[in-house]
């Protein structure tokens, strides 16, 4: 893996306003929990309030529908897409994006008003209520790169905190508690070696078990999988890897868990292609590595994240610089198939019914919906501008006269806030410079 390749991968915004090592813009070292409005210390949508531009809320609770948030990192957007009819109901002004909404299990616990959508904005994650986009609890982690979780139960959120912090934290996920959105529990991983000149692991993506207990982190500077569990929020294991290519290291960054709990994919960043990883789980607390998929594999380029099927028998791994998603048969552990997206895509979100795979095309601006019964692109569906993270849930957004009309401002590449950012904004994956 070559410095340039790791640069150009795991900083792509290094010229573009990154944010200084020591926690700029307010950030320390982790663990202040605020809560405000998406909206607060935008002039903009100030002066627009004061214009009679801001309308009333218009229909009923959006509660039992079939949705898919798609978040535009150009205009700090969310297109709002029926799942059921595959059509683009409404685009709004949020004030955030995120690369890497939760959506492992958010259908089961996003189900009416109030219920959280979690998302990596800024320097830490934050949740905004499902049904009006308003923000209920934010968490600065110290890092400009981070990963959330939430546990089947919708009780526990698990974050990842990559750099200069490298530390892992547990929060309170229950909207019905009294300590909702704080923090619990946090690991420091910073004494932990890293590799080379890289000062700690580095814990990437998290992804979490469907017991509940574990969560996995693949931890990129140390070439490692870190085994968390959830309860006790404590490591358990940490399973080495070593590079199946000519690659000096196999830096290990993404990962997702199997409906079943048997499998366990992770995306490597290993040399100048990327490899997959299919890791056994049937035991959760001791991981094995099975098999390691490379470009001689048919494997596409650059595989940054994945998701598996409803029957945990087929993963789909977005393989962004090949333009395509390349299609894993679990039992035989081999590639079977790429399908062409005709752009780059890095993430995709399943529907509430697991039975369609909704995958953003950054470069295209839409979403492509892949069918999973007959394994192609059965809808296309435009959306907002370089839409990079997707989740879903069953709770419809109320649709807002002024946020349409925010939204429709942005759209016009109309500066409305220089705050809410994630740090996937262009062509991305797993990090920000410091």
């Amino acid at each position: 893996m070559t410095d340039e390749y790791d640069a150009d991968v795991l900083y792509p915004n290094a010229t573009d306003g990154a944010d200084d090592a020591d926690g700029a813009d307010g950030a320390d070292d982790g663990g202040d929990v605020s809560r405000r409005s998406l909206l607060a210390g935008s002039a903009t949508a100030g002066a627009l309030a004061m214009a009679g531009c801001l309308g009333d809320s218009e229909g009923d609770d959006g509660s039992g529908e079939e949705t898919v948030y798609v978040f535009n990192t150009a205009d700090k957007s969310v297109s709002v897409i029926d799942a059921a009819t595959d059509e683009l109901v409404t685009t709004q002004y949020l004030g955030a994006t995120a690369s890497f909404p939760a959506n492992q299990y958010v259908s089961d616990y996003t189900t009416g008003p109030g219920d959280p959508v979690w998302l990596n904005v800024d320097q830490g994650v934050r949740a905004v209520d499902a049904e009006t986009l308003s923000e209920l609890a934010s968490l600065e982690t110290g890092s400009g790169a981070n990963w959330q979780e939430v546990t089947p139960d919708g009780e526990t959120l698990v974050v990842s905190a990559r750099e200069p912090v490298h530390k892992l934290f547990k929060l309170d996920a229950d909207p019905e508690s009294d300590s909702f959105g704080e923090v619990l529990a946090e690991i420091d991983r910073s004494d932990e070696a890293g590799r080379g000149d890289k000062e700690g692991p580095g814990p990437c993506d998290v992804t979490i078990h469907p017991d509940g207990q574990y969560a996995y982190v693949p931890d990129i500077f140390a070439d490692k999988l870190s085994v968390i569990d959830v309860a006790s929020f404590e490591i358990v294991e940490q399973v080495p890897v070593e590079p199946a290519t000519d690659a000096d290291a196999v830096a290990p960054w993404m990962d997702t868990a199997s409906p079943d709990g048997e499998t366990l994919l992770v995306e490597n960043n290993e040399g100048d292609h990327g490899t997959e990883s299919i890791w056994d789980v049937s035991d959760p607390a001791a991981p094995e590595e099975v098999t390691r998929l490379t470009a001689d594999d048919d494997l596409g380029a650059l595989p940054l994240t994945s998701e598996i099927g409803p029957d945990s028998k087929t993963g789909y791994v977005f393989t962004a610089n090949s333009k395509d998603v390349t299609v894993l048969d679990l039992e035989a552990n081999e590639v079977v198939d790429r399908i062409d997206l005709g752009g780059k895509a890095f993430v995709g979100t399943w529907d509430p019914n697991h039975e369609k795979l909704y995958v953003p095309v950054q470069t295209s601006d839409e979403v492509k919906v892949i069918d999973h019964a007959a394994g192609e692109v059965t809808a296309t569906i435009g959306v907002g501008s370089k839409p990079y993270g997707a989740t879903t849930g069953l709770v419809r957004p109320v649709g807002d006269t002024a946020n349409n009309f925010l939204a429709t401002a942005a759209s016009l590449g109309i500066e409305l806030s220089e705050s809410g950012t994630s740090y996937c904004i262009g062509e991305c994956a797993c990090g920000h410079q410091w």
